[in-house]
């Protein structure tokens, strides 16, 4: 693909559909600092433009594969040791209006993340502190190596994981976000597994499984899923009209060239258009 955005501290490398973003800061442990939020902010942005859901196409205008899957790691030791020192220094002498603009622009990355069009993987070695474990809650898929650490570790300085707030506590629900955000302490990966922070140990961080399974579903489909989820989180009408609503979701999705192709192939017994060629 043509037009990507230039990036320092991140790396990205695009595979056929897939997208992989490495965060490239080793030696600070990845640490999140202006330059790599913006970075991140801007490549999950293009990448999301160039989505097979967002284009409502399996290829752009050249022939090329649009994007159904973003998987996302840290090089080194450490997956991401959260916000960098200089940023929190910068933060205790920041006026209030200077630190809702960090705010906001922390915001934009996570939302980016966690509203992305395509399927997300996190493949998670070493640390995941602070805003590593936000970048976590975001994703629809993660794999961990059995020794890591994951923390919602701001209570530790006397502040409190609130711009992450609202998607680690879908991940992990009330009461479990409550108590770590209260604790702010180092949870291993038994933990995570029990309260739903993480979906899968590997020491391998082998992801083909769950890439395989994804290539098999819809595109859009698997876009219009999180859409779902978010309508079912934010309904505040009736039951009947919740009712309602699914009703007209799954004839919008039947109607869609994408349905049309799922039901046509499923009853003439080949594959979907958009499953790889085996």
């Amino acid at each position: 693909m043509n037009n990507q955005p230039s990036t320092s501290l991140i790396q990205l490398d695009i595979d056929g559909c897939i997208a992989r973003i490495s965060l490239a800061r080793p030696e600070k442990f990845n640490a999140m600092n202006i330059q790599m939020i913006t970075e991140l902010i801007e490549v999950f942005s293009w990448t999301a433009k160039h989505s097979v859901s967002t284009q409502n196409s399996l290829t752009d205008k050249q022939g090329n594969p649009l994007l159904r899957i973003l998987i996302i790691n840290g090089q080194g030791k450490h997956f991401c040791a959260g916000a960098d020192i200089n940023m929190m220094r910068d933060a205790g002498v920041n006026s209030l209006e200077e630190n809702r603009i960090d705010s906001k622009r922390l915001d934009n990355l996570f939302h980016g993340l966690w509203s992305h069009p395509c399927f997300t993987i996190g493949l998670i070695q070493g640390v995941a502190l602070g805003g590593g474990a936000g970048l976590i809650a975001c994703l629809d898929h993660v794999i961990c190596e059995s020794k890591v650490k994951i923390a919602l570790s701001e209570g530790k300085l006397g502040i409190l994981p609130a711009v992450i707030g609202p998607y680690v506590y879908r991940r992990m629900g009330s009461a479990n976000f409550r108590r770590h955000a209260m604790l702010a302490g180092r949870m291993n990966v038994d933990e995570a597994l029990r309260i739903g922070m993480i979906d899968e140990i590997s020491d391998q961080l082998d992801a083909s499984k769950i890439i395989d399974e994804v290539l098999t579903t819809g595109p859009s489909a698997v876009s219009a899923a999180k859409e779902l989820t978010l309508g079912f989180d934010r309904w505040q009408g009736d039951d009947e009209g919740l009712r309602t609503w699914t009703l007209d979701f799954t004839s919008k999705m039947r109607g869609s060239s994408e349905g049309q192709e799922g039901l046509s192939s499923f009853l003439e017994k080949r594959a979907a258009n958009w499953k790889p060629e085996e």
